[in-house]
């Protein structure tokens, strides 16, 4: 197996995950299913090949749209993953997840048409109303 690019997992540890590869994409995510999910009003989403990604723990999941499939720690109920046939093969992973979370680096600003209002985000990403390109 190659070398470990990071690791991380839920909060109270019962789900983890080793990553053998820096993400294809990050993403800071507004849409309100994101928001809704994590109980957030922005989500750092990074995307994976799903062979990039060694689980340990038991994931539950949730089937929260007619296209999308939400995983979480049945113990703690930490969010840790979303599979969406909109994007056919890649795991997406919360940013905020990693055990060392500044590795994350965000490259975008995506679904900015349901941004909330009174969260003031000062930075020179690109923004995208909807999905990036």
């Amino acid at each position: 197996m190659a070398e470990n690019w990071q690791s991380g997992g839920c909060a109270c540890g019962a789900v983890r995950y080793d990553l053998f590869a820096p993400p294809k994409w990050t993403a800071l995510c507004h849409c309100e299913d994101c928001r809704r999910a994590a109980s957030s009003p922005v989500v750092a989403w990074m995307g994976f090949a799903p062979d990039q990604v060694y689980w340990s723990g038991k994931r539950h999941f949730h089937r929260s749209s007619a296209h999308a499939v939400r995983g979480f720690c049945g113990t703690c109920g930490g969010q840790m993953s979303f599979e969406s046939d909109r994007w056919p093969g890649e795991i997406h992973l919360y940013g905020a997840s990693l055990d060392a979370p500044e590795a994350y680096r965000p490259q975008l600003h995506c679904y900015t048409a349901e941004h909330l209002s009174w969260l003031a985000l000062h930075d020179d990403l690109p923004r995208y109303p909807g999905t990036a390109p």
